[in-house]
């Protein structure tokens, strides 16, 4: 077989299933006592009367067969006892089926309620999770969490565990159907119930490690498919078809041959049982008929209900063939349900290992406010117009929101072996523009990203108006930070509600003035719906330069004090790039700025240049200054050396 390469590894390659499906399995049966209980209680009742009608219906064959055949050889056969013995058996059929009928629609309703529950709780988790955990996963295979993995779920819940209840409370009510009828014969029935379930142990706990096996490669072909299909124009303009198939033809080898593995463990439990029931009936059938032509004392309650004492009769000895069947019949069907079981299993070890993901830390305990800035102080209220603070250490406290950021020996690595950035210090005053510029991967971005705290520093300190930034609530730092990032994404929406994004309480004429000031309101009018356009595919509608537009008006209707644009026009052509210039200004206005540009020339009046490379701080100052010193900034504007 041909092994996978460069596949991201995720969380699932170590998991180890034999060990833990049990506790996998009580965990998702806690869904059905959280909020299904009564349900599931009325489901056991129902599959209880169900299971007592197909021991009952076998009671009453056998009984019939001594009802007829004693009372003809008696001479006293009347046919109105035969047609009660009927009547009777009919309404055992009908309740039979109407319980049936009842659990599996109610098992269909907790089904569906735990899957929206599952889901629910995948969605609402994964809002919480840190970066780095989609950094390690990719998107087709969280995905596959979502739909492959949940769908194993609505088979198990719907099907594989109404069968095992059912089949449980049948084995335990035919059992005592069996004493009744015979001891003796029940002993040699309990010697072929334990070998069957030692043989079920035994393949099935090979079965349930391929079929995580199964489940994970079914997520690696999920998120190498969505990759291809967002990487077309790539693949095409390289000419990358047969490496593309060559590569999908490995990872789809590989769940073939985890599928097959799992699939022929836990098919051949149903053969080996179904060979090993045929024989035990043989075995039953020669006994039955040995104990009844012999006088051997076959320790028969039965018996001794019909007068026998403890002999069988050859109504009982029917009647245990038919209860045989029936024992038979539900360790059978647990063994076709076995496999979705342990597939099911698989299923919910990843949707589980997901939700013990560890959630981003979030302890800030200092939050955005809104109020009233004069000189006596701050006053908080709702309407104010200013933006504060507020620190809630032993008493409260107020920080004016300046937009004042300053870096001190800060070391950042996202592998914390391999350091990207090396003491890094610096400083931007409030509405001041700092610019970084270096070649690819000097560490520029990781700047704005340790802003933003998508990623902890290792050590060092960063300061947002003089408070570390690790005292402060994620969601109120975001807040106060407006973004341009060089990849754009938009949402399924209008295009409005695609601006709206930057502030959800944003009114329309609030967007569209933002539109303007980022020169989008252009392009925007000319569209079939205007602004109520819808978007899709990524904005698939739209040229790379509007979704950038977009994006810049995004973050102008958000009007945060602090704006970080990394390569906020580099999909811009520079005609357009000229037009938006004044917008820009205005949206800068007042705001500390950081930039990130390949374009030099967007950075020229920063108030400071910062030019990186390999993690440090090489130069700094502002155009003329570094002009001057022709250093590496020099050489990168005057074309001596290119970015990479």
């Amino acid at each position: 077989m041909r092994k996978i390469k460069n596949l991201p590894a995720n969380e699932d390659s170590q998991v180890s299933p034999t060990t833990s499906y049990g506790k996998t399995l009580k965990r998702l049966l806690g869904y059905i006592a959280k909020n299904y209980k009564k349900q599931f209680v009325l489901v056991c009742i129902t599959i209880t009367i169900a299971a007592l009608v197909s021991v009952l219906s076998s009671v009453f064959i056998g009984a019939l067969v001594d009802v007829i055949l004693n009372p003809i050889v008696s001479g006293e056969f009347t046919i109105n006892v035969l047609y009660i013995v009927l009547g009777v058996l009919a309404v055992v059929y009908i309740i039979g089926a109407a319980s049936a009928y009842i659990y599996n629609r109610l098992m269909i309703t907790v089904s569906q309620g735990i899957l929206k529950e599952v889901r629910d709780d995948m969605y609402e988790h994964m809002q919480t999770l840190p970066l780095k955990y989609f950094d390690k996963n990719t998107d087709g295979n969280i995905m596959s969490r979502y739909t492959n993995d949940t769908d194993t779920l609505r088979q198990m819940l719907s099907q594989s565990i109404p069968n095992i209840i059912s089949s449980a409370i049948t084995v335990l009510i035919v059992f005592v159907a069996m004493l009744m009828i015979s001891v003796i014969m029940t002993v040699i029935i309990i010697c072929f119930v334990a070998l069957m379930f030692v043989i079920i142990k035994s393949i099935g706990g090979k079965s349930v490690k391929y079929f995580l096996r199964q489940q994970i490669s079914v997520g690696q072909i999920n998120g190498y498919i969505e990759e291809m299909m967002e990487g077309q124009k790539v693949v095409k303009v390289f000419c990358y078809e047969e490496k593309a198939k060559e590569r999908f033809n490995a990872i789809n080898d590989e769940w073939r041959e985890n599928s097959a593995k799992a699939n022929t463990y836990a098919q051949r439990i149903m053969p080996i049982l179904g060979n090993l029931s045929y024989i035990e009936y043989i075995v039953v059938a020669i006994l039955g008929v040995v104990l009844f032509l012999t006088d051997i004392n076959a320790l028969s309650a039965y018996g001794v209900i019909c007068g026998t004492g403890g002999k069988i009769t050859i109504g009982a000895v029917v009647m245990f063939m038919m209860l045989t069947k029936s024992f038979n019949m539900p360790i059978s069907n647990c063994s076709q349900q076995i496999s979705f079981v342990f597939m099911s299993i698989a299923g919910a070890e990843r949707i589980f290992n997901m939700l013990d993901e560890a959630s981003e830390v979030n302890d800030g305990t200092t939050t955005l406010v809104k109020g009233d800035l004069s000189k006596d102080g701050f006053v908080e209220h709702i309407g104010g117009n200013d933006w504060a603070w507020k620190v809630n250490d032993e008493t409260v406290s107020y920080v004016p929101l300046k937009g004042d950021i300053r870096f001190n020996n800060v070391v950042f690595g996202y592998d914390e072996n391999k350091v990207i950035l090396k003491n890094i210090s610096l400083y931007a005053k409030p509405g001041q523009k700092i610019a970084f510029v270096g070649s690819t991967g000097a560490g520029k971005t990781t700047i704005t990203n340790l802003i933003n705290r998508f990623y902890d520093i290792q050590s060092g300190q960063i300061l947002y108006d003089g408070l570390d930034i690790k005292s402060i609530n994620k969601n109120d730092l975001r807040r106060s930070l407006g973004i341009v990032l060089q990849d754009t994404h938009l949402f399924t929406g209008s295009v409005i509600d695609n601006i709206r994004y930057g502030r959800l309480d944003a009114t329309n004429e609030e967007c569209i003035e933002a539109a303007k000031l980022a020169n989008a309101d252009y392009f925007i009018s000319r569209l079939p719906q205007g602004y109520e356009t819808m978007l899709t595919a990524d904005g698939a509608n739209l040229s790379q330069g509007q979704r950038q537009l977009l994006a810049i008006a995004r973050a102008s209707v958000s009007n945060c004090p602090v704006l970080i644009l990394d390569e906020a026009t580099s999909s811009i052509d520079t005609r357009t790039e000229k037009l938006i210039e004044q917008g820009m200004d205005k949206l800068m206005e007042g705001k500390t700025v950081f930039v990130i540009a390949h374009r030099l020339s967007t950075v020229r009046n920063s108030q400071a240049i910062m030019v990186l490379e390999h993690g440090e701080i090489i130069e700094r100052g502002n155009h003329e200054d570094l002009i001057a010193q022709k250093g590496k900034y020099y050489q990168l504007y005057t074309g001596a050396f290119e970015l990479d």
